[in-house]
């Protein structure tokens, strides 16, 4: 699949990032990663946080992504629970880009668009 081409590769790391804390959260939460109907509901929640547009092909292209991303986060201490994922959040769901651990989500988000 090419990468689509709505949003520009910073915009696109953000929401790949808000992904992959979207991911890690259900996980810690249900065990589970995000359902269908819950991504597409935190790609809606970022575009009109962030009023950003884009079509269904950007989420179909980042979603599978995010979870791929988030596995590699998925085992070490600061991202295995609740309380220390919600450390990662200002408020109202708003990542907090001034925290080391999203910043290296972040860093993860933009070598795997470098490489997917």
């Amino acid at each position: 699949m090419t990468k689509p081409s709505k949003l520009d590769d910073e915009a696109r790391a953000e929401l790949l990032s808000y992904l992959v804390v979207g991911q890690l959260v259900a996980r810690a939460r249900t065990g589970s990663w995000l359902r269908t109907d819950h991504r597409v509901e935190l790609l809606n929640i970022w575009f009109n946080g962030n009023g950003a547009e884009a079509d269904w092909l950007e989420g179909a292209y980042l979603s599978p992504l995010s979870e791929k991303v988030a596995l590699d986060f998925a085992g070490r201490p600061n991202f295995a629970d609740s309380a220390s994922l919600a450390k990662l959040f200002t408020d109202g769901w708003r990542m907090d880009y001034r925290s080391p651990n999203v910043w290296n989500i972040r860093a993860a988000c933009k070598d795997e668009l470098k490489t997917g």
